[in-house]
This record gives structure tokens, C-alpha cells and sequence, in this order.
């Protein structure tokens, strides 16, 4: 679903080779949005300042203008409705076996390649994003691609500086004891402290090819994307809900 009118920053063209003229690569991106929720009931549709929450994390890989598809994996018939509504494609929805608490979410992934297949449509590159991080926005997700094409990656994934440094972190004994608690390279000035990095969940980026032989995201080829701390909140909670909420209303207006 590229838009040539996107006025935003130039498209990467990601050919997979440096030799030669190639076809551009076919891009899908993939909202996981399982109906129910433990933690939040129905927080995939939650109105988030008026839109539901997958609508965002939609909108955002629409406005990107990099993807030939922009799915909604779901087994839920409404989300699947809300989805289009939006602008997304469920041709099919998610089985039920992909649907359970054991599944994980790199399982659907391949189901939804797979069945693309049966509808003689393939893609070399697959971008999840995830519908729990709505203030992701569509220059992340360029920002991502960039990487993986200048990189000449097979995946790409989101990070933030975390918020306090690991190195003040320590496990404890049953009394509370707080003898060696803090580790001797966290003393000294905090500003020369090392930094410090932890996954979003906000934006996966896969090669197809390494999705499918089962290989890791974390390996040679791997690299992060390094993102704000305001465009990586992940509502897991109203607390985080809450959070989003004003952040959109308050300070990023998305």
C-alpha cells in the first residue's frame, strides 16, 4: 500500500543485493491484535483518545508508504471489522490454535505468510508492530527500514534507553540485606555511566527467509533501532493506558 504523495522522508529502496538492477522488495506489515486480554480487557480496540488502539499502530504503517500489505493478524470477526475500517487487509483470520496463551506470536507470523502464499502473494521482508505501542509513529518505522537497508540487515529491532540504569539494580536475600547490592562499576558520577538499552516491542523487522528457517533476530545481522522514550510506551496496564493517554493529549498531539 505505498502512497507516492507521502511528503515525508524518501522511501528506502530495498533491493537485498548490491549487484545489479533488482525489483524493490515487497514489505508486509503485521498488527498482532488476538481478541481478550488478562491485563486489559480488549485493550487491542480500547479507545485511546477516541480511536481504538490498533488504529494507530494502522494508521502509522499506512503513512509510512513502505508496505505492498498492512495486516491485521486477529482471530476475533469485530477486530478483524475495526481493522478494515481503518485501512488494513484480513482476508482470513487467525486459527485457533495460533489464538491460544502457549502460541507465540512468530507462529502467526508464519501462518500469515503461509496463507498469503495460497492467495499468490509472497513478501521478503515482515515489519510486526505491535497494536499495544500506538505512539510508534511513521517515521520510526522508516527509520527502521533505513537500518535494515544501509545495514544490508535481516532484522531490525526497536530500543530505548532505559530509564534507570541496570547497574543500580541487584537481586536480594531473604532479609533484605543490602551488603554488595550495588555493583563497584555503578560508583562514580551517574553522567558516566554506560547506557543502557532494553527492546520496545514497538518495531520488529525480518527478513522472510530467516523468519522461516526459524533463526534469530539477535544474531550478527541483527541491529537496533534506537528510539525515544515517549514513542516506545507499551500498555500492558491502565497505568500504561493512562500514560499513552496523556501523552497524546498533553505533550506528542499524534
Amino acid at each position: 500500500m505505498r502512497n507516492s504523495s507521502d511528503s515525508g522522508p524518501q522511501e528506502p529502496v530495498i533491493s537485498g543485493s548490491q549487484s545489479g538492477p533488482q525489483e524493490p522488495l515487497k514489505h508486509i506489515a503485521v498488527i498482532p491484535a488476538r481478541s481478550g486480554s488478562k491485563g486489559l480487557k480488549d485493550k487491542n480496540i480500547k479507545p485511546l483518545n477516541g480511536k481504538p488502539l490498533m488504529a494507530y499502530s494502522i494508521e502509522a504503517a499506512l503513512e509510512s508508504c513502505l508496505f505492498d500489505c498492512v495486516h491485521v493478524s486477529t482471530d476475533s470477526p469485530e477486530y478483524a471489522g475495526t481493522a478494515r475500517r481503518y485501512g488494513a487487509e484480513v482476508p482470513f483470520l487467525r486459527s485457533p490454535e495460533l489464538s491460544s496463551d502457549t502460541a507465540t506470536t512468530w507462529d502467526a507470523m508464519r501462518y500469515v505468510l503461509e496463507e498469503y502464499r495460497k492467495l499468490g502473494k509472497e513478501f521478503d521482508t515482515l515489519a510486526v508492530l505491535q497494536p499495544t505501542s500506538p505512539l510508534r509513529t511513521s517515521q520510526d518505522i522508516r527509520a527502521a527500514y533505513q537500518i535494515l537497508e544501509e545495514k544490508q540487515a535481516d532484522s531490525v529491532v526497536g530500543v530505548c534507553e532505559v530509564e534507570h540504569s541496570p547497574l543500580w539494580s541487584n537481586t536480594l536475600p531473604e532479609d533484605g540485606c543490602l551488603k554488595g547490592f550495588i555493583r563497584e562499576e555503578a560508583n562514580g558520577p551517574r553522567q558516566k555511566l554506560s547506557s543502557y538499552y532494553r527492546i520496545n516491542g514497538a518495531v520488529y523487522i525480518v527478513s522472510v527467509p530467516l523468519l522461516v528457517k526459524k533463526g534469530t533476530l539477535y544474531g550478527e545481522r541483527g541491529y537496533a533501532c534506537i528510539m525515544s522514550k515517549e514513542h516506545s510506551i507499551d500498555i500492558d496496564d491502565e497505568l500504561d493506558f493512562a500514560m499513552a493517554e496523556f501523552l497524546l493529549g498533553h505533550i506528542l498531539h499524534l
